[in-house]
């Protein structure tokens, strides 16, 4: 569920509206097996599906309060996660490791696989 939800809010922050094919692109899976994961989260109440504003004949998924309330909780264990395994790393060196994470990232929105 995190994964769908991460996905969703990666694709909106980049401004791509969060189709099921976008969602199946964005995870690496196919269409079908990301119907069934935006399946799951909307019914645990994670994700709201909705008609796209610019094409009625589209779908688009957002976060629910719900779904931002998980993925806040999912990002707190992450990061406590972080902490443990840089203990002892001093601050330069671990801000140094998230922006290169953060700029590889970045840099792989631009590949198209």
């Amino acid at each position: 569920m995190v994964l769908v939800c991460e996905a969703v809010q990666a694709l909106s922050r980049r401004g791509i509206p969060a189709t099921v094919n976008a969602i199946a692109h964005e995870i690496g899976i196919d269409q079908s097996g990301a119907s069934r994961l935006i399946k799951s989260a909307t019914s645990a109440g994670n994700l709201a599906m909705a008609e796209a504003p610019a094409d009625g004949r589209r779908r688009e998924a957002s976060l629910t309060p719900a779904g931002r309330s998980m993925l806040d909780q999912a990002h707190r264990w992450q990061e406590d996660v972080f902490a443990q395994l840089t203990e002892g790393w001093s601050d330069t060196r671990r801000h140094d490791f998230q922006q290169a994470m953060t700029d590889l990232m970045d840099r792989s929105y631009a590949i198209d696989v």
